[in-house]
């Protein structure tokens, strides 16, 4: 059966009119119950599109098992026999991660979208294009760009359905991946349609960019346009327009397109935060629950840590959110967050029973594995599975090749992916789908700093903690087209995602401290420090409990600090050491090299004055000339808890 006789079998008698194009079948639901705004809205790109039907998804476990059985069909999906409903997926290998290099947002004024970078310099914080050019390229892709294709039309929401700090879209695909996926990643559900009523929605349109019949050869059974694919962001008219590319962060438009880079703009325009922050709870021995949110980039621990494991006995972790939160100070001057997906969309290279047992309890059922490796008993494999594995269980890799260990190619690839219900999650928050969201005590930032960076350091104040934000760098990682292992500014964990001006961004952190509200604290960590010869210093995974726990110490005001001039550093046996199976040299984990530190300090300075120029806010540049001050006339190479 080919795709056309798979699709011809789900028909039924709805269709609508659409000018220039005539009557359009819907395989499944009702037009006329949509909203007005909806269906004109679909009537026009029904219209530019020119889909062979329409497909009004409901967000049902039928609709999915529908959908699977198809792609079963078609080759691609492969069931993995092992596991209880789930399934592997082969992308084209030309369509494997985000494409930063091909995403922009537009708009009527430039400088709105990206900061004022010095003269010769490449900007990073955001790529932007004129409507005018973005209407111009638009119109070389999606015109006909459904052809002979199902157009999905899929509502959702991000956040819990009816929370005050929810936000809905519809997207339209014609990739029936998109459609699972998004099952998993969104709340998709016909309710939808009731709560939006004639309130706006944000639109998001995608296309894989392969209208039928096909010129482009199809690899794995995976549709995808790779040398046009562009990623637009439309903040002024709250719309995502994504064409060639199947990948989830290109693809998946309720994920990083609407909940990091529309929604920071709607967040700046109503007074909240949409950050690429997990949210976790923390209860301690005492049994007092804590609530923090946290920002890494990606790839670098952020699920880990939200589904943490303790090593010290007596703590509760449980997982409110791994990758986004949105947060919103109420009337009492409290911040609140919340977790706007609804599953997780996770690297699995590195993820095992040791590094996040419950990322992996998460997804042993009704998964979907992306471009991992297939064992010969119908499990999954990837890199960081070598104790799990039976070691001569014969496997299949991501491309498709008989693969033993040893060889030189990797079985999964590096941006490998599981995308899992988070309500499968054995520690997820009974709170995780409150309405009103829980009550953030702390943020932290972080990221992958071999050398010179303190295991945790507390910012002064709010401020001060608005600039450990925007100094934040990391090692590069296959999360998108960057590999190797250089250092790159990532400020907030969000330079990929951002919707709008930077420095705008920036002052936007600094003017949500008023009066009357209660600012979490914040802090900064590397788990990642290492010595000479290339080893951890701190053992990092479950014992990052240890680092918590002084976290919390210190919002609630219970253990000094030792001022320093990048921020309170923790006393030496004020973070609980006891029971790790190899010492720790706390002297390495919280050295501040001097020299390493003031060429930071001016590297930092650099990249503010290069990347955001006349942008940034003048409190920046005040808090960095302070550290540097106190750096420069501070005695010796090193300073230390005994200086």
């Amino acid at each position: 059966m080919d795709d056309t006789e798979a699709e011809d079998k789900f028909f039924e008698v709805h269709e609508i009119v659409v000018p220039h194009i005539g009557r359009v079948p819907i395989t499944k639901g009702d037009f006329h119950y949509l909203p007005s705004k909806v269906k004109r809205w679909l009537a026009f790109t029904v219209e530019w599109f020119r889909p062979r039907c329409l497909y009004i998804c409901d967000g049902s476990q039928s609709e999915a098992d529908e959908i699977i059985n198809k792609l079963m069909e078609r080759g691609t999906l492969t069931k993995l026999k092992k596991l209880e409903n789930c399934y592997l997926c082969r992308t084209d290998p030309k369509d494997v991660a985000r494409v930063e290099s091909k995403t922009v947002i537009a708009s009527h004024d430039k400088y709105t979208t990206v900061p004022h970078v010095r003269e010769g310099v490449k900007g990073i914080l955001g790529s932007w294009m004129s409507m005018e050019d973005l209407n111009k390229e638009m119109d070389k892709r999606f015109p006909g760009c459904m052809a002979g294709r199902t157009m999905y039309v899929i509502p959702f929401s991000m956040g819990p359905l009816g929370s005050p700090l929810s936000k809905i879209g519809v997207e339209v695909t014609d990739s029936n991946y998109v459609l699972l996926c998004m099952r998993m990643m969104t709340r998709v559900s016909p309710r939808i349609w009731e709560i939006l009523g004639d309130k706006d929605f944000v639109k998001c349109l995608h296309s894989v960019g392969c209208p039928r019949p096909v010129t482009r050869k199809v690899v794995n059974h995976w549709p995808c346009n790779p040398e046009n694919v562009l990623i637009a962001h439309v903040p002024e008219e709250r719309k995502v327009k994504s064409y060639g590319s199947g990948y989830g962060g290109n693809s998946l438009l309720g994920k990083k397109c609407f909940a990091l880079r529309i929604a920071s703009v709607i967040a700046r325009d109503e007074g909240w935060m949409a950050e690429h922050m997990l949210i976790m709870s923390i209860t301690t021995p005492k049994g007092k629950e804590y609530f923090v949110s946290a920002a890494f980039p990606s790839a670098c621990g952020k699920t880990n840590l939200a589904m943490l494991n303790p090593n010290l006995p007596g703590f509760k972790i449980q997982c409110v959110g791994d990758d986004i939160a949105w947060m919103k100070f109420n009337d009492k001057g409290e911040l609140y967050g919340i977790n706007p997906e609804a599953g997780f969309f996770g690297v699995a290279p590195g993820t095992n029973y040791k590094t996040n047992p419950n990322a992996m309890l998460t997804f042993q059922k009704n998964s979907i594995f992306t471009n991992v490796a297939e064992t010969a008993d119908g499990g999954y494999y990837w890199e960081g599975l070598e104790d799990e594995v039976d070691e001569h269980i014969g496997i299949t890799d991501w491309l498709g090749n008989e693969w033993r260990r040893g060889m030189h190619s990797k079985a999964a690839h590096p941006n490998s992916r599981f995308t899992t219900p988070a309500s499968q999650c054995p520690i997820i928050h009974p709170k995780w789908e409150d309405p009103e969201g829980v009550p953030i005590s702390a943020i932290i930032f972080g990221g992958r700093r071999p050398t010179g960076v303190p295991l945790v350091v507390e910012s002064f104040n709010w401020e001060h903690g608005v600039l450990l934000g925007a100094c934040v760098k990391s090692e590069a990682t296959a999360a998108a087209e960057h590999v190797g292992k250089n250092i790159m500014h990532d400020p907030m964990a969000m330079r990929p995602f951002m919707g709008y001006n930077f420095g705008h961004y920036l002052q936007h952190w600094l003017d949500l401290e008023k009066p009357g509200r209660k600012m979490p604290k914040i802090f900064h960590v590397n788990w990642f420090r290492v010595d000479e010869d290339g080893k951890f210093l701190w053992p990092g995974f479950g014992d990052n409990i240890r680092v918590l726990d002084w976290i919390l110490k210190r919002c609630d005001g219970t253990v000094d600090a030792i001022k320093s001039p990048v921020g309170y550093l923790p006393k030496k046996g004020d973070i609980d050491l006891s029971g790790l199976s190899e010492p720790v040299d706390w002297d390495q984990l919280f050295s501040l090299p001097k020299h390493y530190w003031m060429d930071d300090t001016r590297e930092s300075r650099r990249f503010l004055e290069d990347q955001v120029g006349q942008d940034t806010p003048k409190k920046m540049w005040e808090l960095l000339a302070k550290q540097e001050k106190e750096f420069s006339s501070m005695p010796g190479r090193q300073i230390s808890e005994t200086d």
